[in-house]
């Protein structure tokens, strides 16, 4: 019986094949996931904002995207996964509130999902899917074996990608 594997906000894991992995309650975050489909390795990094350099004192590095990515990559790689062979999808980075001004600080989840695909393509991981922006939370179980990525929401029907 496979495991399900549990990420904590500001967090990643790794796991392997036939084991999956889990988020609750992406909102403005993103959730992503990172495999290689020949080792049948993955995780899952579940980033609440865009870039580490704009934070002083930051010893979290899952929290951003741009650190969380790089960190998860490594992860996968020290449990055999091969760098050429990497493939992404994310979730996540919803605008969870209406509001009437446009800055930069309201724009998390945009900012969220920005950041990820830079440091994605930056890294030279592709992005084969993605379930993003609107206006509502999502919860994603993700099976490194497969590469599908399921995500829930409340009051829609689930999701596969």
């Amino acid at each position: 019986m496979a495991n399900i594997v549990k990420v904590g906000m500001a967090d990643l894991n790794v796991c392997k094949s036939p084991d999956g992995i889990t988020t609750l309650g992406l909102g403005s975050c993103v959730g992503i996931c990172i495999r290689d489909p020949i080792a049948k390795v993955g995780g899952m990094a579940h980033a609440m904002l865009p870039d580490s350099k704009q934070i002083e004192n930051n010893s979290n590095r899952a929290k951003f995207a741009d650190t969380g990515i790089e960190d998860l990559v490594k992860k996968i790689l020290a449990m055999g996964g091969r760098k050429g062979r990497l493939e992404a999808k994310i979730a996540g980075g919803a605008q969870m509130f209406a509001f009437q001004n446009k800055s930069d600080m309201v724009r998390v989840g945009e900012r969220n999902v920005e950041a990820s695909k830079k440091k994605l393509r930056e890294l030279g991981i592709p992005l084969k899917a993605q379930d993003t922006g609107l206006n509502y939370g999502r919860t994603i179980v993700f099976y490194p074996e497969t590469g599908e990525l399921v995500i829930r929401s409340a009051g829609k029907p689930e999701k596969k990608i």
